[in-house]
């Protein structure tokens, strides 16, 4: 029975409004069905009624500045992943599932921070050691998979309104998300990605959390208590006398590692999740989202930071495709023309932040109705890029990624590419791999010259085709359909012939005259 309320009609009719709001905005309509959109100020007011689920896809959603309007982009911008504390009861549940013998000298009963999955609290060891101790809320796994449930349920419903490329994104969007937050109730796989990016980063120079394990379940992590000021918390950390340029450099450093380099990242660093010590030191916190990119992906984005860099704004749209934001048949020079002025205007010092914000309004607006995409793969390193983006901004006026990000991942992209800090390494590494460039020519010359040599496309250029044949035979469908219509009318009653010659007419002049 407790399961039923996560599908009242009350709760449901909520999720409908939302997704009718996220829909009218998207393609800026008035209404639907009567319905109209909720406010900027009332749509994030709904999600945070709603709850974890909702909370977390929305700040995904936030980063879709094609999508949204500014005035909801700022409104889901200011979501924070905070939520009142779990009931007397339905904690003493949990504390007891966690840690069936108390192994603690002391524990603080009220939640120093209290999210959507869980809550953290201050606790003591028996040895007097200073810890943090994160429990999961008492039903939430249940709650989410009847989100998912419902989001999936609604999104079948929307799915004929929406232009192919708008339906896929949404989809990546939806399962992205839906697989993200199914592990994101799981603390066990939380402790597994804190062991491993404290592992992969243990040189990074960035502080993580040290997991107590033999303590922690799927209820429940322990780990050291970390001092520190929020990445936010300007005033505090200027009073410290800490550069924050940087601050900022070394987390852009520290991101152009992650998704360059090593193409793991922890994808939630907003900034409860990222302190900074009296010592300048930047400490990272919570790693339920931690994601993968593929290498395919990663050398794209590679190639597409060397294109801006450089202004080759056509090369920077070949990039795109490869990654697959951009749709394989979209016009390149348009859209090399398109991104040429936003590089204008976030070049320029002398724009203040407003008048830049209006002058990337109104560029955005001119390309809604071009085919951008949104792999599930990029969506979390889209949200990641813009809420980097949204910390720089809290020291620097002005900051965007092109004029204060973009040297520091260009600087990096030798690394990213596996060069070596030394030229002699280097030179020893290029004439190691001097006889394996032989034989993989020698191997190509003869697949040429046996006519074996394969050609590979992009997945990209598969859905193109994929999309084009469906259109054409769905076309032809239509107009066979017309024919065998016009042959049965003729058929069945030789009364109907001008209607049946009509239809046959119809049909033909369909194939023909598409």
């Amino acid at each position: 029975m407790k399961n039923l309320r996560f599908y009242s009609l009350r709760r449901i009719y909520s999720v409908f409004i939302f997704l009718v709001t996220v829909y009218l905005v998207i393609k800026k309509k008035e209404s639907f069905l009567g319905f109209k959109p909720l406010s900027p100020k009332k749509l994030k007011n709904t999600i945070i009624a709603l709850g974890a689920s909702f909370i977390k896809l929305a700040q995904v959603l936030a980063t879709r500045a094609d999508f949204f309007t500014q005035e909801y982009i700022d409104e889901l911008k200011e979501l924070h992943d905070t939520l009142p504390a779990m009931a007397q009861d339905e904690f003493e549940i949990v504390f007891s599932r966690a840690f069936s013998i108390n192994e603690f000298k002391s524990f603080d009963k009220t939640p120093i921070a209290s999210a959507s999955i869980g809550q953290v609290h201050v606790a003591y060891t028996k040895d007097n050691e200073k810890v943090a101790v994160k429990l999961r809320r008492l039903i939430i796994k249940r709650q989410v998979v009847a989100d998912i449930k419902i989001i999936n349920f609604f999104n079948k419903l929307f799915r004929p309104l929406f232009s192919y490329y708008t339906k896929n994104s949404i989809e990546s969007v939806i399962s992205e998300f839906s697989k993200m937050i199914m592990q994101e109730v799981s603390l066990t796989h939380e402790l597994n990605n804190l062991l491993k990016f404290s592992s992969v980063y243990k040189n990074s120079g960035i502080k993580f959390p040290i997991p107590y394990i033999k303590m922690c379940s799927d209820d429940a992590i322990v780990m050291s208590f970390e001092e520190g000021y929020r990445f936010d918390d300007k005033q505090n950390i200027l009073k410290q006398n800490i550069n924050f340029r940087d601050i900022i450099t070394k987390l852009v450093d520290f991101y152009t590692q992650q998704m360059l380099i090593n193409g793991y990242f922890h994808a939630d660093p907003h900034p409860g999740n990222l302190l900074v010590n009296t010592q300048g030191e930047l400490i990272l916190l919570d790693f339920g989202m931690v994601k993968s990119i593929p290498n395919s992906s990663r050398i794209a984005m590679i190639e597409l930071i060397k294109a801006a860099h450089e202004q080759d704004y056509e090369r920077y749209i070949y990039a795109s495709k490869k990654l697959g934001t951009i749709a394989y048949e979209a016009p390149t020079a348009e859209l090399a023309e398109f991104v040429e002025r936003m590089f204008e205007i976030f070049s320029n010092d002398n724009l203040s932040s407003e008048n830049m914000q209006d002058l990337v309004r109104g560029v955005l607006e001119s390309t809604r109705d071009l085919p951008f995409k949104l792999p599930s793969e990029i969506v979390y390193v889209m949200r990641v890029s813009a809420i980097i983006e949204g910390l720089g901004t809290t020291y620097i006026n002005n900051f965007n990624g092109v004029k204060d990000i973009l040297p520091t991942l260009q600087k990096n992209i030798p690394k990213a590419l596996g060069a070596k800090d030394g030229i002699a390494q280097a030179l020893i590494d290029e004439i190691k791999d001097i006889p394996t460039a032989i034989k993989e020519f020698k191997t190509s010359i003869k697949k040429i010259s046996a006519d074996e040599l394969k050609v590979e496309i992009l997945q990209d250029q598969v859905e193109w085709i994929k999309k084009d044949l469906k259109k054409e035979v769905k076309s032809y469908a239509v107009s066979f359909l017309f024919v065998a219509g016009g042959i049965f009318l003729l058929l069945y009653d030789k009364n109907f012939k001008n209607e049946a010659l009509a239809l046959f007419i119809f049909g033909i002049a369909r194939v023909f005259y598409k």
